[in-house]
């Protein structure tokens, strides 16, 4: 059995402040860190034996995988950072916050951007300081994808799946149990993949920040079974309604 941990980072300075991100490299909060140091903890008082982890190249979620190493005592564990893992790009809406923007777009149109798998917002210009054509950390990516102005759930979608065939799945039939740390949408992306989950019901899976998501899988490298960590059904409840309020 092969066993797939993923953990969306701690709550971050705009998660706090309730705007969209996306690419933009905002840190954790207080509250954020120990979260991701309570699901440290989770996973050290788990029968888990983790072996290699990964990352997007965002900050919120590179800290978070360090808080959750330390609090396994796994600081040595190989990390493996990868643009493929980033965030969903928000385009134009990333620093809006989301409340105003449904103000502005009306709740069935940011409801779309946010939740849905193939409707992206409008895109940021390539001259835009916020592109990622002009963020050093993706110059040496040359293809376009690589570099977005704006993304749906099923455009970040297609650059994580490659990463799933070519990488994780080798590492998983190597280590037996690897850990991905990262963000909502692109664990939705995964999850989307892995469970086979239609374009309709993507809207409703919201992830909740800091708490582990354990998959087991068999040797196909099919979902056997899902859970989260660590975590009451009516705290889960209510951490995923406030995901899904975050608009309202």
């Amino acid at each position: 059995m092969y066993k797939l941990i993923l953990i969306r980072h701690g709550q971050s300075e705009w998660n706090l402040s309730n705007q969209f991100t996306g690419w933009t490299d905002v840190d954790l909060t207080p509250q954020g860190v120990e979260e991701a140091k309570e699901a440290g903890r989770i996973l050290k008082n788990s029968d888990l034996d983790i072996r290699y982890t990964y990352t997007s190249y965002l900050k919120r979620a590179i800290k978070t995988l360090n808080y959750v190493l330390e609090e396994m005592d796994r600081m040595w564990l190989p990390v493996e950072k990868t643009w493929r893992l980033n965030e969903k790009h928000y385009g134009m809406l990333q620093g809006q916050n989301k409340k105003q923007a449904v103000e502005i777009y009306g709740q069935e149109q940011v409801t779309l951007w946010r939740r849905s798998y193939d409707v992206a917002p409008e895109p940021i210009p390539e001259d835009d300081p916020r592109h990622p054509r002009n963020d050093i950390r993706y110059q040496d990516i040359k293809f376009k994808a690589a570099r977005p102005g704006t993304e749906s759930l099923s455009d970040a979608t297609r650059r994580i799946i490659p990463l799933w065939n070519i990488s994780i799945v080798e590492k998983l039939r190597e280590h037996k149990q690897v850990m991905v740390v990262a963000h909502g949408n692109s664990l939705r992306g995964i999850i989307k993949f892995m469970k086979n989950i239609s374009n309709e019901e993507i809207i409703k899976l919201n992830i909740p920040t800091g708490i582990p998501y354990l998959m087991e899988l068999d040797d196909e490298m099919q979902v056997v079974s899902d859970r989260y960590l660590g975590v009451t059904d009516e705290e889960l409840k209510a951490r995923q309604e406030g995901v899904a309020n975050q608009t309202k």
